[in-house]
């Protein structure tokens, strides 16, 4: 094994033996998840996250159950969440996967493994606009017809308020009642005008208001994801995975 791939895994199980040493402490679900977290398909820069997502802990908050079909929203390439999400629900639930054609033609094989016979892959057009410097979904399907929990990690910067609208009104059609919705992004000011540098920011009172408009209503907030070195003034790639993050879940009454 190569050197540098050797000390990254060195220092994840590090990282990871206070949960392994404390397993008899959690509940069954954060068990399946911390399992979930040793995969053989989960790549070393996933590993490297973790401490900084901690998804035992916010999986926890979120209130996650392996009986749950879970819609997320754009897992994205490295499908950070997917793998392991997948694993947890293989029994008992449905991961819904959604996201366009190009991001899951690069998945891999591992999507092919047991831990993922109830991961659906839900093809939908979402492309890039040069002009708006935004994604531009076209029609919007999550591939089932009612769903306990919504995920949406991270993208929903990626969109204009007209396009959030669009997504959270659907959301609201798909959940059943009590379902719940969650939405993490990176964090902006309140009222900060958009820039170059903060085009992958959100302003999360902003993005209350627009859930709500939606019809749901805001559960908890957590500030799990607080960091306090970010000055939200930076363009989050140069800090990466050290943002202020907010961390919303929403209800449907």
């Amino acid at each position: 094994m190569h050197k540098y791939k050797t000390s990254i895994t060195i220092a994840i199980m590090a990282l990871l033996a206070p949960v392994l040493a404390s397993a008899q402490n959690l509940t069954p679900l954060q068990q399946k998840v911390a399992a979930a977290m040793q995969g053989e398909h989960r790549t070393d820069v996933e590993l490297a996250r973790d401490a900084d997502r901690d998804p035992v802990a916010a999986l926890d908050f979120i209130g996650l159950k392996d009986d749950m079909t879970v819609i997320e929203f754009l897992p994205a390439g490295q499908a950070y969440y997917t793998k392991i999400l997948g694993p947890v629900l293989v029994d008992n639930g449905h991961l819904m996967t959604v996201d366009n054609e190009s991001t899951f033609s690069n998945w891999g094989d591992w999507t092919e493994e047991p831990e993922f016979a109830m991961t659906h892959q839900v093809v939908i057009e979402n492309n890039f606009s040069r002009t708006e410097g935004r994604y531009v979904p076209g029609e919007i399907d999550f591939g089932v017809p009612t769903a306990d929990l919504f995920l949406h990690f991270r993208e929903y910067h990626n969109f204009n308020e007209e396009d959030n609208m669009r997504i959270n009104r659907k959301v609201f059609e798909t959940l059943k009642s009590g379902g719940e919705y969650v939405v993490v992004d990176h964090t902006r000011r309140h009222m900060q005008e958009e820039s170059g540098a903060l085009g992958r920011r959100e302003d999360p009172v902003s993005v209350i208001l627009q859930v709500q408009r939606a019809g749901f209503v805001l559960d908890r907030i957590s500030d799990m994801f607080f960091e306090e070195s970010d000055d939200l003034t930076q363009e989050v790639g140069r800090i990466a995975n050290m943002t202020d993050r907010f961390f919303l879940v929403f209800k449907k009454p």
